[in-house]
C-alpha cells in the first residue's frame, strides 16, 4: 500500500509554522508497511489544493490530509475533498450537536459559520474530535482513500490514535520496523566508509544521519503484519557492532544522557558535576531524563577561579602554576565535586569556548574532563573545532561518552 501525506495551510508554507504533523503521521504510516513516497504542502487556496490531491490519489491509494478544518472561509480541505471525490457536501446531525455541546459547555456563543464544520462529503466516515470543533473524515471511493485530520498537533494525535490508526491497520498486510543505532567518537563520512557495503541492501536497509557530534544508523526492515523484524535486523545489527565496535553506544535510539542515568541506576551509583567552560549544559542534559534526581546528586557551575577554590576546593597553586585550563585543575574539579558531595562519581569539565580567550599554548577549543571515581581519576584532553555553541556541545557529549564508558569497564581512550 502506497500512502502521501498532504499539509493544508500557507502558515506552513510561509514557515510560520513548524510542520509536526507531517513527521508524526510519516512515522505512523511506516509503523503500519505503507509506502510513503511524497509529501506536499499547498496553501489555502481551492484549486491548487485539489490538483494535488488530483495528484497524489493518482499515484498513492491512501491519501492523509491536515489542517484546513476550521470554520473560517479560507478552511476548505474537506470541499477540495468533496471536488476532487465528486461528492455533495451534507449536514452531519451528530457533529452538529457535538459542536453545539461544545460552545454551551464554555458558555460561548456559536457563530453561524462553525456549522461549516459539520459539513462532510457525502457518505463519510466522521471521525470525531474529542479535543476541538472540527470532526475530520475519512472518504473511500473507487479503491482510493482520502483521510482528513486538523491540523493543531494535539487534535491530529488524538483523532488518529483514535480513530484513523485501526483503519490503516485494517488496510495494510505489512508492517515497517526500524532500529536505530547510535554512534559517538566517529564521524560520518568514516562510519558510513565503514558500513559502506551494507547501505545497498533491500531488505533490511541501513542509512546514516548525522548530528551535532554523533552519527545514528537506521536499520529498517519490512516484515509480514504477523511477523518479527527481528530476523532481518539482528545479523545487521550483530555486523554494524562488529565493525564499529563500542563506538556503537545503544541500539535502543537512547541519547548519551539517557543512557548515562539508566547506567547509573543500574549500577546503583550517585553523579555530582563540576562545569566551567559548558556552563550546566551537562547538567541541563542529565535532568532533562525522567528519574536523573535518583542518581545526580548536584552540579556546580564554576566560572572564576575564586568560585573553583571556594565551591570545589581546587588548590590556588594549582591555579597559578597550572592555569584554570589544565589537566591539573580539571582533575581537583572532579575529585571536589565528588568528595563535597558524597558521590561515586565526580564529572568535570574546564576549557576555552570562544571565540576568544584562547593563546598560542591554549587554542579555543582546548578542553579537558576529569572523572574521579573508583579510586582513580581519568582526564580526557580535547582539542575542538567550530564555533563556541559545538565546543560546548561536543565538550557534553564527551563527557557523557566518558562516564558511560567507565560504568561500562570500556577502555576510556579509544583509537577509532
Amino acid at each position: 500500500m502506497t500512502a502521501e501525506i498532504i499539509s493544508v495551510g500557507t502558515e506552513l508554507l510561509l514557515g510560520q509554522i513548524l510542520n509536526s504533523d507531517a513527521q508524526y503521521l510519516a512515522r505512523e504510516l511506516s509503523a503500519y508497511g505503507y509506502n510513503l513516497y511524497y509529501q506536499v504542502t499547498v496553501g489555502d487556496n481551492m484549486d491548487r489544493l485539489c490538483q494535488c490531491l488530483k495528484t497524489a490519489l493518482g499515484r498513492s491509494d491512501v491519501v492523509l490530509l491536515s489542517g484546513g478544518l476550521g470554520p473560517t472561509e479560507d478552511d476548505m480541505t474537506k470541499e477540495a475533498v468533496s471536488a476532487v471525490f465528486g461528492l455533495e457536501m451534507e449536514l452531519d446531525e451528530a457533529s452538529k450537536s457535538e459542536i453545539q455541546c461544545f460552545f454551551a459547555a464554555r458558555n460561548r456563543e456559536m457563530t453561524p459559520n462553525n456549522l461549516r464544520q459539520a459539513m462532510f462529503p457525502k457518505g463519510s466516515i466522521v471521525l470525531p474530535n474529542a479535543r476541538g470543533t472540527a470532526p475530520g473524515c475519512i472518504v473511500e471511493k473507487d479503491g482510493k482513500a482520502a483521510i482528513v485530520l486538523p491540523g493543531p498537533p494535539h487534535e491530529l494525535i488524538d483523532m488518529f490514535d483514535r480513530h484513523a490508526r485501526g483503519y490503516l491497520a485494517k488496510k495494510s498486510d505489512a508492517k515497517i520496523v526500524s532500529r536505530v543505532l547510535r554512534i559517538f567518537g566517529m564521524g560520518e563520512s568514516s562510519v558510513e566508509h565503514r558500513v559502506r557495503d551494507l547501505m545497498d541492501g533491500a531488505n533490511p536497509t541501513l542509512a546514516p544521519y548525522a548530528s551535532v557530534g554523533e552519527v545514528t544508523l537506521r536499520l529498517t526492515a519490512k516484515v509480514g503484519a504477523g511477523e518479527s523484524a527481528g530476523a532481518l535486523l539482528d545479523p545487521l545489527t550483530d555486523e554494524v557492532i562488529s565493525r564499529l565496535g563500542d563506538l556503537v553506544y545503544t541500539t535502543a535510539n537512547e541519547k548519551l544522557e539517557e543512557l548515562a542515568v539508566r547506567l547509573l541506576k543500574e549500577n546503583a551509583k550517585t553523579l555530582a558535576l563540576a562545569e566551567s567552560c559548558t556552563g550546566g549544559l551537562v547538567a541541563e542534559k542529565i535532568t532533562d531524563v525522567p528519574g536523573a534526581s535518583e542518581v545526580l546528586l548536584e552540579g556546580v557551575v564554576a566560572y572564576s577561579n575564586a568560585a573553583k577554590m571556594r565551591r570545589l576546593g581546587v588548590n590556588e597553586a594549582t591555579l597559578e602554576q597550572f592555569g584554570a585550563v589544565s589537566e591539573q585543575t580539571a582533575s581537583e574539579m572532579a575529585e571536589g565535586a565528588k568528595n563535597s558531595s558524597g558521590a561515586d562519581y565526580g564529572l568535570s569539565l574546564t576549557g576555552i569556548a570562544g571565540p576568544g580567550g584562547g593563546t598560542a599554548e591554549k587554542p579555543v577549543g582546548l578542553v579537558y574532563i576529569a572523572l574521579a571515581g573508583g579510586g582513580e581519576t581519568f582526564v580526557k584532553k580535547l582539542r575542538l573545532g567550530g564555533d563556541r555553541a559545538r565546543i560546548r556541545t561536543m565538550s557534553a557529549l564527551y563527557a557523557l561518552d566518558l562516564l558511560r564508558r567507565r560504568l561500562c569497564s570500556l577502555p576510556l581512550e579509544t583509537d577509532k
